[in-house]
Formats: structure tokens, sequence, C-alpha cells
């Protein structure tokens, strides 16, 4: 069964970084294009970063361009988000799959919260 196993999440003031890790199991990951989404209260999960297999290219929502980063390594089956520059509207649970078309099956996800 495919797995995915985030970490990572926190508490953290605005302004503030957190880096996210997720350990991936039983997909081909280094042939996989990864991604990063969230899912704030109330609204509906969203892709907010991805990167493709072999890690050439990077793709972000505009409101996080410029803050967020998002990289892998095969060798671990892991992908990360690193987040600089928090802010509230960051607050949410953030989970990685597939992307752009996800796997039917998703992790517990992490939960961040950006709050003075």
């Amino acid at each position: 069964q495919v797995q995915f196993v985030e970490s990572g999440g926190g508490l953290v003031q605005p302004g503030g970084s957190l880096r996210l890790s997720c350990a991936a199991s039983r997909i081909p990951f280094s042939f996989t294009d990864m991604g990063w989404y969230r899912q704030s209260p109330g609204k509906q999960r969203e892709l907010v970063a991805r990167i493709t297999n072999g890690g050439g290219r990077l793709y972000y929502v505009d409101s996080l361009k410029g803050r967020f980063t998002i990289s892998r390594d095969n060798a671990k089956n892991t992908v990360y988000l690193q987040m600089n520059s928090l802010k509230p509207d960051d607050t949410a649970v953030y989970y990685c799959n597939k992307a752009p078309t996800p796997y039917g099956f998703w992790g517990q996800g992490t939960q961040v919260t950006v709050n003075a």
C-alpha cells in the first residue's frame, strides 16, 4: 500500500520558518513528480508546490513564490518543503503526494500553524 509520512510541522510566529519532510514508500519515487498540498479549515486541499522526478523543474502557486522551496532526495524517497517568511494564511495541514494527479491515498499530514 502506498504510504506517505509527513513531519516537521508546528506552531510558529509570523515571519518564522519550518522545514517539512515527507517519506514515501511503495511508489516508484525516483520516476514520480511529487508535490506538497495543503488544506486550510473550510477549504479544499490544493497543490501548492511541485517538483519533477529528477528535481530539475519546480512549480509554485503565486502566493508561495520566493518564500517556499521544494526539494527532494531520491536516495531517501523523501521530499521537503522549506518554508520561510511564514504568514497566518499559510496555516493549514500539509500533505505530500504524486503531482499533479495524486494517488487516492493520503498520509496523515502535518499541521502548520502561524500565529503570533
